[in-house]
């Protein structure tokens, strides 16, 4: 393994584990508000590729406003996951395992229904800046990559200040902290609830618009998404949002290594490898707190 080909594979590496990340904080956001593990994080992924290549091909929209688009209507998909599946459920006290089959089968019939709808066909996007590479010695740097790096941070960034900075994203943590606590502060838990589905279904749709022009989309590309997300979401200490994107650039460097040395195959298993070691040796995660 040659020097430069390693650090070319710890930047596609950091960029898809930006990817990750965005999608491991989505996880974190509902947990924190519901207590439940949204398998359905991955179909948001799928969506936001989905319905921005719908809107720049079938629509003829502007690649901006097909973006716009996508995150908005998969936004209110959150929601409405959350008004129809979840809800009912949570105000049933149902077991959080039951919650977490409900969302498995949310991710299922959304899969069907983009197959239905739009078709089984892989899709892709244009990237957003059409420029060569930027070369840094051998290691060449396209501006998709930076795209995601900067798109990722600049999300992190807002999302430190919308959480610590504004009435409602103080009113979400108090949530997080203590539900019932927080309703008897007269926080509105259930308004709480709703809004956590839309951000986290607006983070997944925005990685998968980072991420689409670099690799193809499909119906059925949600279930590895949202799988890589989950580990992203326990190395960093699930419940911990900058913790999971930590992760999730950890997990995308491992895998991105594995590929490179070890073969494509082998990706999946470098992924639950790392999952296995942080379960064994460190359960409660890099930012969790051992109990």
């Amino acid at each position: 393994m040659s020097g430069d080909l390693l650090m070319q594979s710890l930047v596609s590496g950091l960029a898809i584990g930006c990817v990750y990340g965005l999608i491991g904080i989505g996880f974190c956001v509902i947990y924190n508000a519901s207590g439940i593990v949204n398998f359905a994080q991955g179909a948001f992924v799928m969506l936001g590729g989905m319905l921005t290549h719908v809107g720049l091909k079938t629509w003829h929209l502007p690649y901006w406003a097909a973006a716009l688009f996508a995150v908005v209507a998969v936004a209110v998909l959150g929601v409405v996951l959350e008004r129809i599946v979840v809800r009912p459920l949570w105000r049933r006290k149902a077991p959080v395992f039951v919650m977490i089959l409900a969302t498995l089968a949310a991710q299922i019939v959304i899969e069907r229904l983009t197959f239905l709808l739009v078709d089984d066909q892989p899709k892709t996007l244009p990237v957003f800046t059409d420029l060569p590479p930027l070369k840094l010695g051998a290691v060449a740097l396209s501006y998709q990559t930076l795209w995601i790096v900067a798109g990722s941070l600049a999300i992190v960034a807002g999302l430190a200040v919308f959480f610590k900075s504004t009435l409602t994203g103080k009113a979400m943590r108090a949530c997080a902290i203590d539900r019932e606590a927080a309703l008897l502060q007269a926080i509105p838990v259930s308004r709480m609830l709703a809004l956590a589905f839309a951000l986290s279904a607006a983070l997944g749709a925005v990685a998968g618009i980072l991420l689409t022009p670099t690799q193809y989309t499909a119906f059925n590309v949600g279930v590895p998404f949202a799988i890589s997300g989950f580990i992203a979401a326990i190395i960093g200490g699930f419940g911990r949002p900058f913790g999971a994107f930590l992760g999730g650039l950890m997990l995308g460097v491992v895998q991105s290594v594995a590929i490179l040395s070890l073969g494509s195959g082998l990706k999946s298993a470098a992924a639950l490898s790392v999952l296995l070691v942080f379960l064994f040796f460190r359960p409660a995660g890099i930012f969790g707190v051992a109990k």
